[in-house]
């Protein structure tokens, strides 16, 4: 069974990927995609070889995916799913992804939620990530935001 909870996660992310790899070569225009191909090759070679190592046997790390690492994930991924299928599309890059981060954030932050100080840094951490998201695709890279890999 061991194997098997290895072999099937390393198994979907590397399946999913490939997917967004693929999306990232076959959308254009290619200026606006250099940034998702680049960042979607180096994901699917690391997801490859991590399912390699997991088909032949050789992944001795851990043991695999647990029913209470399904508990711990789910809010996050239920997020993500949003965030993916809906909130990047019909609120926009930015804004959606503010709001992805503030909820994961408030979900898997360990301090008290019922201290204002901790929302405060909630509020303080999300305004800095959507400054360093900003910075990075419209500063320094200068390119479209990632909009579309998904979507089209």
């Amino acid at each position: 069974m061991r194997t098997w909870q290895h072999i099937f996660p390393s198994g979907v992310i590397a399946a999913v990927g490939i997917w967004i790899c693929w999306v990232s070569y076959t959308r254009e225009p290619a200026q606006a995609f250099l940034f998702p191909r680049l960042i979607s090759t180096v994901f699917v070679v690391l997801a490859l070889w991590t399912f390699g190592k997991a088909v032949l046997g050789k992944s001795r790390v851990g043991d695999g995916i647990g029913r209470r690492m399904v508990i711990n994930i789910a809010p996050g991924l239920i997020v993500m799913l949003i965030y993916v299928f809906w909130a990047a599309r019909g609120l926009g890059f930015y804004t959606a992804s503010t709001i992805a981060f503030f909820a994961l954030l408030s979900i898997y932050d360990p301090a008290p939620h019922n201290q204002a100080r901790s929302w405060i840094m909630r509020v303080l951490i999300t305004l800095g990530f959507l400054g360093v998201m900003y910075g990075l695709f419209a500063g320094i890279l200068n390119v479209f935001t990632p909009r579309e890999v998904l979507f089209q």
